[in-house]
């Protein structure tokens, strides 16, 4: 009799637990968009195409992702991003690129985008990482395809691991985002410095 009190309340526990967990919401974060500067009124003869930006299928999905030592990844279950990472930083340096002014255009690749100069990209870590302290890690590689030669004509390699100064989600989502602003802020210069070189001057 003892016996099967004990178990009813021990299933009553648990799905009075389950229950509390199932509630509690899912928080949903996002990067910040910075104000569009002022435009400048010369540009390079190029029409840029953005092609998607690849990646883990971690970084395919929508919860954000921690690092245990070398091999472990986990995902927090009730904190997620706003929709995948690969898509939060395709979006951002598009809308870099395009604030810079420095293009004639810059477009999203699709099935029927024109322009000789495809930027592609990979997100290799776009996470905390628990180690002796908190920090949050961004790893990315882009490169510029010129469709006319069908050669890879630059490539630029970024990884940064910013500290966070408490173990709070909202905490390392700021220091990502800062760290990623910084990183494709080295992508856009190193393309401006690649066109200035081939190309010249702007018009």
């Amino acid at each position: 009799m003892q016996r099967t009190i004990r178990l009813t309340l021990a299933s009553l526990l648990a799905l009075c637990l389950g229950a509390c967990e199932s509630s509690k919401p899912i928080r949903y974060y996002t990067l910040q968009v910075a104000p569009a500067p002022t435009l400048t009124t010369n540009a390079y003869p190029v029409s840029l195409v953005v092609a998607a930006v690849n990646g883990a299928q971690i970084f395919q999905q929508a919860p954000i992702a921690y690092r245990i030592g070398v091999n472990e990844i986990g995902t927090y279950q009730f904190s997620q991003w706003s929709e995948p990472p690969v898509n939060l930083v395709r979006r951002r340096l598009v809308r870099m690129l395009r604030n810079s002014g420095d293009y004639q255009s810059v477009t999203e690749l699709g099935s029927n985008t024109q322009g000789q100069f495809v930027v592609r990209g990979r997100l290799y870590d776009f996470e905390e990482v628990d180690t002796a302290g908190i920090a949050a890690l961004v790893s990315m590689e882009f490169d510029l395809y010129d469709r006319k030669s069908g050669k890879i004509v630059w490539t630029h390699f970024y990884s940064q691991s910013d500290p966070v100064p408490v173990k709070e989600v909202s905490a390392v989502v700021t220091a990502l985002d800062s760290n990623l602003d910084r990183g494709l802020k080295e992508v856009a210069a190193g393309l401006d410095q690649y066109f200035s070189t081939t190309l010249g001057k702007k018009s």
